[in-house]
C-alpha cells in the first residue's frame, strides 16, 4: 500500500510551525494596529477641527462683550479706588453731624444741645428713659420719626445705633412765643419771614442770608416739608444765622393764627397774587410766607394770609427762585 501523500503543512509541535503562526499573529496585530491607529489620527482631526469651529463661534460670540471689557487692570484698579473715594467722602459728608447709640444719644439730649433731626424705634420712644426727652423736644419743632431697625441702620450705613440716632442743628432754635417778643422788642413793625415747603437746604440757606442783610427780625421754619437747620444751611447762609433768630414750629397753620392774636399781618407771595408788592405800604408788623418753586404756597395756608402778593416779572419768565423772592420782597418792604 501506498503512502499517503505528505502535506506540506508543517507539525504543531514543529519549530516552523510556532515560528509561522507567531509570524501571522505579528502580522495581523499589525493590520488592526494600523486601522485602529488610522481611525485615531481621522477622530483626533475631526475633534480638532470641531474645537477650532467652536472657538470660533465662541470668538463671534464674545466680540462684543470683548470690546465692553475695559482695556487694562490698571483702569479697574483707578475706578475701584475712586469709587472708594466717592463712598469716605459721601460717609464723612452724611454723618459728621450724627450721633447715634443709647447712652450717646440719652446725653446730646439731657445736655440740651442743638438737634435738627431724630430717628428710633417704637420700643426707643416708648421706653422710660427716652419717652419724656423726647416728647419735649418734638414740642419744640424738632422732628422725631420712628422707623424700623432696618431703616436706621441704613442712615447710619451699618453702624451699632441701638435703635436711635440724631442729627445735630448747626444752632439753636426758639419758641414761636420767644420769636414774637424778641422780634417786637427790637422793632416797632418787625417783619418776619416764614417758609412753606420748602426742602432745599441751599435755597434755605440762601433765603436766612438775605433776611439778615435787610433786618428780617426772625425765621420760621416748619417742623415737616421742609429743610432743618444742617451744616449746609448755616454754610449757605455765611454767618447770618448766627444774629438771626429762628423757630421751628410743629403746624405753620396754627403759628400763622397765633401771629395774628399778637397784631402780625400775614402776607403770601403768590404769581396769582391781586396786588403788586410795589404798591403794598403798610407799616404794620409782617409775616411774609415763602412758599417752595413747583408748588408754591399751600391752599390751607392762603387762607391764612390777609394778602396775596405778586412780585411784577416783564420777561417770559414765569417764576423766580424762592431766596430770589424772598430778598426781592423783604428789599421792597423795607424800602419805604
Amino acid at each position: 500500500m501506498k503512502n499517503p501523500p505528505k502535506n506540506n503543512y508543517p507539525r504543531k509541535d514543529s519549530k516552523q510551525y510556532r515560528k509561522n503562526s507567531n509570524s501571522n499573529f505579528n502580522t495581523k496585530k499589525e493590520n488592526t494596529s494600523g486601522k485602529n491607529n488610522q481611525f485615531f489620527i481621522n477622530s483626533s482631526k475631526n475633534r480638532d477641527i470641531s474645537t477650532l469651529n467652536e472657538n470660533d463661534k465662541n470668538k463671534n460670540h464674545f466680540s462684543s462683550f470683548n470690546k465692553n471689557k475695559p482695556k487694562s487692570k490698571s483702569k479697574i484698579e483707578l475706578s475701584n479706588k475712586t469709587s472708594k473715594i466717592y463712598q469716605e467722602k459721601a460717609y464723612k459728608r452724611n454723618l459728621e453731624d450724627w450721633i447715634w447709640g443709647k447712652h450717646s444719644v440719652f446725653e446730646a439730649l439731657i445736655s440740651e444741645r442743638a438737634i435738627n433731626r431724630i430717628w428710633c424705634t417704637s420700643e426707643i420712644f416708648s421706653s422710660e428713659k427716652f419717652y419724656l426727652l423726647l416728647k419735649d423736644y418734638k414740642s419744640k419743632g424738632v422732628l422725631i420719626e420712628e422707623v424700623s431697625w432696618n431703616r436706621i441702620s441704613q442712615l447710619t450705613f451699618g453702624a451699632a445705633h441701638q435703635g436711635v440716632a440724631l442729627q445735630l442743628a448747626c444752632s439753636k432754635s426758639i419758641s414761636l412765643k420767644e420769636l414774637i417778643d424778641l422780634s417786637k422788642k427790637r422793632s416797632s413793625n418787625p417783619i418776619i419771614l416764614a417758609l412753606d415747603g420748602i426742602t432745599d437746604p441751599h435755597n434755605v440757606g440762601a433765603i436766612i442770608r438775605s433776611a439778615e442783610a435787610f433786618g428780617c427780625k426772625g425765621i420760621i421754619i416748619p417742623q415737616r416739608r421742609s429743610a432743618g437747620l444742617t451744616g449746609t444751611v448755616a454754610k449757605v447762609a455765611a454767618g447770618a444765622l448766627e444774629h438771626l433768630p429762628v423757630s421751628r414750629v410743629v403746624n405753620l397753620n396754627r403759628s400763622l393764627e397765633d401771629l395774628k392774636k399778637n397784631g402780625f399781618l400775614i402776607i403770601g407771595l403768590s404769581g396769582d397774587g391781586q396786588l403788586s408788592i410795589s404798591k403794598f405800604h403798610d407799616k404794620t408788623p409782617v409775616v411774609v410766607i415763602v412758599g417752595s418753586e413747583d408748588k408754591g404756597i399751600s391752599l390751607l395756608t392762603q387762607k391764612k394770609c390777609d394778602f396775596l402778593l405778586r412780585i411784577p416779572l416783564k420777561g417770559k419768565t414765569s417764576s423766580l427762585n424762592a431766596s430770589v423772592a424772598a430778598a426781592i420782597s423783604l428789599f421792597q418792604l423795607t424800602k419805604f
